[in-house]
């Protein structure tokens, strides 16, 4: 996403996701303005955390997460879209950095979580295009 990103993560210990966000968001903003020779903040505002309160809540933020990019029509294709954990879920990208077994237990197989995650695609679609639509 050029302007946002979303991370699902456990919380092991209290403030852990907190501070994995600080620490993220300042390094990369130092590596950033090193790199293109700049100074200041590179993120606006806070970030935005939402506790999951069911195992219902996390496998539907997990498909959401994977469709925002086509959603938002960043991308026509998930399985090509590099940005994206979507392809580790599908067995397409081994790096292994997701812990998918937390989401794929409510699954049989992955062919299941990607009839979950396409089901939506056109909801998701109509959904985006309605937000856009929409005067604050």
């Amino acid at each position: 996403m050029p302007n946002h990103f979303h991370f699902l993560l456990r919380q092991e210990r209290d403030g852990g996701v907190m501070e994995f966000v600080r620490k993220l968001c300042n390094s990369y903003a130092k590596y950033f303005n090193t790199k293109n020779g700049r100074v200041g903040p590179l993120f606006q505002g806070e970030f935005k955390a939402v506790h999951m309160e069911s195992d219902e809540q996390l496998v539907h933020l997990s498909r959401y997460i994977h469709l925002n990019p086509l959603v938002s029509y960043i991308t026509s294709d998930l399985e090509s879209y590099t940005w994206s954990s979507y392809r580790e879920f599908v067995g397409l990208d081994i790096t292994k950095i997701c812990a998918k077994d937390v989401v794929f237990g409510h699954f049989k197989s992955t062919q299941d979580y990607k009839s979950f995650v396409s089901d939506q695609e056109d909801y998701g679609k109509k959904l985006e295009a309605i937000k856009h639509q929409l005067i604050d």
